[in-house]
């Protein structure tokens, strides 16, 4: 429906209208008959000459729509000398075209949010002086002040000892979160406390921010298989308007019948609720952390009905967690934690890291070790508050105690046990796992609400730790041992149960991501090959962002169905009432703008989704 790309030009038509209208009227109340026809003349043609511009040009590109019957109403209305209904319709044309546009700008809010807020430049400390940089200079281990307010430019770690971070626009949070130091920091969160120092992980391109960028501009260019549905059908509510209008004059003799039926055609609810709920419907998951890349993903997410899921970073938190501490000496469990992050921050070990998190987690101070000596792929030993402290494998630390060696603990599947020892003693046995995420299942038994009846299990892990996690969540099939071709056999082979939707984090995930009707990416520490492969982007990495998700795909699509229902069912009635006379031109052109009114707020609703099942429903309680 839309005649112009510049929304000047929009304002523009409808303002000659709207004076062409007014200015008849007030002729023709000085009577003054033929000024005013002129009036209304003048007020109608530009509007028309668009729109067959507009016309000619989506023909030219294979599109026929019902651009069509509004032509044929205004020219149809001059030619039979119903100037004044022309004028009106020209009016309510140009300002159903307008509202249009309205409405999508309104629809994508929550996404030119995320535009407008792009840091350019960032803060950088250099040789103990701050330097103001342009963001593509920032480079992986910089460090960053951010200052108070300030949008993080890229992805990194919390150098200071807190910060106080605003997510909402990434995730929908209302409240800001505390962070420690050491705690990830996502680029487009903003600092509500005050200023902090970041160590910079990824350059700004990579970031999360620039990811969410990239995606929102592909979304807004999109296009879903049922606006194609809603054009399509559009066609055949063409035809029958001509027809009707054709009945009309031929079994009454009267051509304004006719022109009173073509007006209350135009235009049609078919190609106003369709793109306006949908974006909506875009809009409204970005602002609760659900990234998907167009109307055509958005629409499929409604009717997903299985599941695959990945382990490793998915059904998993994808880092290493301590499980349980075992301790032999007397000590405290803050004391061995004590110890064991001291010396574990001068390695890179991702478990020498989750360790040291779980340490600042609790609070704990944690002096910088002293000759530290790493034994790579064995251990770490080092001096730490005077102490002698050794940290690694059981068979490490046995073999370097020796008499005073404590019995190996037994490990189960999945498992890994790190050892402590403190002045050549053996201080604790830490197991550590990648533990499954919490709430998992209450998550899954959220997601066969609605409607997702078959979850499936897709690992490259072995059988037995994939058994060992997946142990009372009830999934349908376990898969493991899978190679990333496997993945996407066995993904192909899950359509018989309906569409497919994977849920992945890795390198090794892209190409099942690829071949699902939906795939789901976990997009705050994910691979980047993931990420382009999948269809949706989760910003921060919990499934539970599916939900809310899910659940507004399904909810637009209901609410655009609805509109096009009611609109059309309206306009069908308003275009007999026409027929039979009982509508003129002109009130055929108010009703059927009132129509659209209708329809476009209607769309609107879905701006104000609130998810029934969402995060505080299914969480446990702290």
């Amino acid at each position: 429906m839309v005649f112009a790309n510049s929304d000047r030009l929009k304002s523009a038509l409808l303002l000659v209208a709207v004076l062409g209208l007014a200015s008849g009227l007030v002729l023709f109340a000085v009577d003054k008959p033929h000024a005013a026809t002129f009036a209304w003349r003048s007020g109608v043609v530009p509007v028309l000459v668009a729109l067959i511009v507009e016309i000619l040009r989506r023909l030219w590109r294979g599109e026929v729509g019902l651009d069509i019957v509004a032509a044929l109403s205004m020219s149809a209305a001059l030619f039979f000398g119903e100037t004044l209904a022309a004028s009106v319709v020209a009016v309510m044309y140009s300002g159903g075209v307008f509202l249009e546009s309205f409405a999508e700008g309104r629809a994508r809010r929550e996404m030119s949010a995320l535009l407008s807020r792009v840091p350019r430049t960032a803060t950088r400390h250099a040789n103990g002086t701050l330097v103001d940089v342009e963001l593509d200079n920032v480079v992986p281990d910089d460090l960053l002040l951010i200052h108070q307010g300030a949008v993080v430019p890229a992805d990194g770690e919390i150098a200071s000892e807190q910060a106080i971070l605003d997510k909402s626009a990434l995730t929908g949070e209302s409240m800001p979160v505390r962070l420690g130091r050491g705690d990830e920091a996502f680029s487009g969160s903003i600092n509500a406390g005050e200023a902090f120092d970041l160590r910079v992980r990824h350059r700004a391109a990579e970031s999360t921010y620039a990811g969410i960028v990239r995606l929102v501009e592909a979304a807004q260019a999109s296009k879903a298989p049922m606006a194609r549905l809603a054009e399509r059908y559009s066609i055949l509510f063409l035809a029958v308007t001509l027809a009707l209008a054709t009945a009309a004059w031929w079994f009454t003799g009267d051509p304004v019948r006719a022109v009173a039926v073509l007006v209350v055609a135009t235009p049609c609810p078919l190609i106003l609720a369709v793109p306006v709920a949908l974006v909506a419907g875009l809009s409204r998951a970005a602002h609760f952390g659900v990234l998907i890349k167009g109307a055509k993903p958005l629409e499929t997410l409604a009717g997903i009905k299985t599941l695959v899921l990945d382990k490793t970073g998915t059904l998993t938190d994808g880092r290493p967690q301590i499980i349980s501490v075992e301790i032999f000496n007397g000590m405290s469990h803050d004391e061995v934690l004590h110890f064991l992050a001291a010396l574990e921050q001068a390695s890179k070990h991702p478990m020498a890291r989750a360790i040291v998190a779980a340490a600042r987690q609790r609070g704990l101070m944690l002096p910088a070790p002293e000759h530290v000596v790493e034994h790579p792929g064995e251990g770490i030993s080092g001096t730490v508050s005077g102490r002698q402290v050794s940290v690694g494998g059981v068979s490490f630390i046995n073999k370097r105690l020796a008499a005073t060696a404590a019995a190996s603990p037994m490990m189960n599947v999945g498992t890994v046990v790190v050892a402590l020892a403190i002045d050549n003693k053996i201080a604790a046995h830490i197991t550590m796992a990648d533990a499954l995420r919490t709430g998992t299942t209450e998550l899954l038994a959220a997601l066969r609400k609605l409607g997702i009846g078959r979850i499936v299990l897709a690992t490259g892990d072995r059988r037995a730790v994939a058994d060992n996690v997946t142990k009372g969540l009830g999934l349908d099939a376990v898969n493991s041992e899978l190679t990333p071709e496997q993945k996407v056999h066995l993904v192909l082979a899950e359509r018989k149960h309906g569409p497919v939707m994977m849920v992945g984090d890795g390198v090794n995930d892209a190409p099942a991501l690829a071949a699902a009707d939906i795939g789901v990416a976990m997009g705050a520490r994910g691979a980047a090959a993931s990420a382009e492969a999948a269809d949706i982007v989760l910003l921060l990495d919990h499934l539970d962002c599916l939900l809310p998700g899910i659940e507004i795909a399904k909810r637009s699509q209901r609410v655009a169905m609805e509109s096009v229902v009611a609109g059309i069912g309206m306009s069908v009635v308003g275009m007999v009432a026409a027929a039979l006379g009982y509508l003129t031109p002109v009130e055929g052109a108010v009703v059927q703008e009132l129509i659209d009114v209708a329809v476009i707020m209607n769309a609107l609703r879905v701006l104000a989704i609130k998810p029934r099942i969402g995060k505080e429903e299914y969480r446990p309680k702290a």
